[in-house]
């Protein structure tokens, strides 16, 4: 169970690097449940962070590519980035600038916090 778990993990880290890119989190937001006349639409759903990934029960499940923060139940009103910055200190919204105008230095220095999130994402695992 837990080398599933953490295989589980691994691939996600992997499988999120290239969702750095906004065009990359948009196209997860195939079956998105608002589309028109909200705040949350995938427009701004992907401006957040968030990657849509969702189940058989919750279809409105999202979670950043960055911190691993997991929301469902979303609301026509609920604004995205807000609800993702009231619940977690994500260093992807901490950018002061858009991510295609990175020095290398700071993206290596991005996708280390990345990483170390990642690692204690998997630990808690292993602990649990």
């Amino acid at each position: 169970m837990l080398l599933k778990e953490l295989g589980s993990a691994s691939k996600l880290l992997s499988d999120f690097k290239d969702m750095y890119e906004y065009e990359n989190r948009l196209k997860t937001f195939t079956n998105w449940p608002f589309r028109e006349n909200c705040k949350c639409t995938p427009e701004n759903m992907a401006k957040a962070g968030f990657v849509h990934c969702p189940d058989e029960n919750e279809p409105d499940v999202v979670k950043c590519f960055f911190c691993l923060i997991e929301l469902e139940g979303w609301e026509p009103n609920d604004d995205p980035w807000n609800e993702h910055i009231k619940r977690y200190n994500c260093g992807f919204l901490a950018l002061t600038k858009p991510f295609d105008d990175l020095t290398m230095e700071e993206y290596y220095m991005l996708e280390m916090t990345r990483l170390r999130t990642f690692l204690v994402s998997v630990n808690q695992i292993i602990l649990i």
